[in-house]
């Protein structure tokens, strides 16, 4: 579930920040979200599934998918994803006015991401802007309509680090992406991959603090942005890009940053 939580953490931090000073964050909302994380990077994983079978087929990692395996149709898959988008819906129309029209224009990124890695070395950029939607979704849910000076920043922060820890998980699949023709941004930076990483850890970072200055948040907010840091670095420092599994473990110890930012906020909020 490693890509689940990193869907929806984001939206974690957005409605943490705009919880009132000395309130816990929304807790139907909290929930509200979980479920459209579940919901919506399922149906991103069909929409990449259905799009990448042919490619998904010469990778080993990805072969055994069911539609690259041939075990369901892309008629079956289709209906799947119908019913997916559905309940999302579902999910989306418990929300304010403002909070469905921004939610249902991230529609067109989730459609259009896995395309990206035919045209262009950067789609983790792109996964990026679709996967940190949240960012903006969140404090949109509970205040009615977003606070660019908190929320741009916030979304910022997770796209660069969406482009740090799906630049880990790009480079177990290099190989294999070199041989079928698919681009990454891990095929992009090379053996400059930790340059290129510590440059966009430092961006996440710089923008967290403006998003927590822009909202007054507090010392724990502060010192868990520090612990995030650290995270990172350590991330950075001991990977190997040339070892999948390990690339792999590091990919999935993003978990604990969202976790370690959402609790910074929840603390510097009371």
């Amino acid at each position: 579930p490693a890509g689940t939580w990193l869907l929806y953490l984001p939206c974690t931090w957005s409605i943490g920040l705009a919880a009132a000073p000395g309130c816990l964050p929304d807790w139907r909302m909290l929930s509200l979200f979980g479920v459209g994380a579940v919901l919506m990077r399922g149906a991103g994983c069909t929409i990449n599934d259905l799009w990448d079978r042919d490619y998904d087929r010469q990778v080993a990692r990805t072969a055994s998918r069911p539609l690259a395996a041939g075990d369901v149709s892309t008629f079956q898959s289709l209906v799947f994803l119908g019913g997916q988008l559905s309940l999302a819906l579902c999910v989306l129309l418990c929300l304010n006015y403002y909070s469905i029209i921004l939610g249902a224009a991230s529609l067109s990124l989730v459609i259009t991401y896995p395309l990206m890695k035919r045209i262009t070395y950067w789609p983790q950029l792109v996964l990026g802007l679709t996967f940190n939607w949240g960012a903006l979704l969140g404090w949109s849910a509970i205040k009615g309509s977003c606070e660019w000076s908190v929320c741009l920043p916030l979304y910022f922060a997770g796209v660069m680090w969406t482009l740090v820890y799906d630049t880990i998980y790009a480079h177990q699949d290099k190989r294999d992406d070199i041989m079928i023709g698919v681009k990454s941004t891990a095929l992009q930076f090379k053996e400059d991959t930790k340059q290129w990483l510590s440059g966009f850890s430092l961006a996440m970072l710089l923008s967290l603090c403006v998003a927590g200055m822009n909202c007054n948040q507090t010392f724990p907010y502060y010192s868990s942005v520090a612990a995030v840091g650290a995270h990172l670095a350590h991330q950075i420092y001991t990977l190997d890009i040339d070892k999948p599994e390990d690339c792999w473990k590091k990919f999935a110890s993003n978990r604990t940053i969202g976790i370690l930012l959402f609790t910074g906020i929840v603390l510097g909020n009371l």
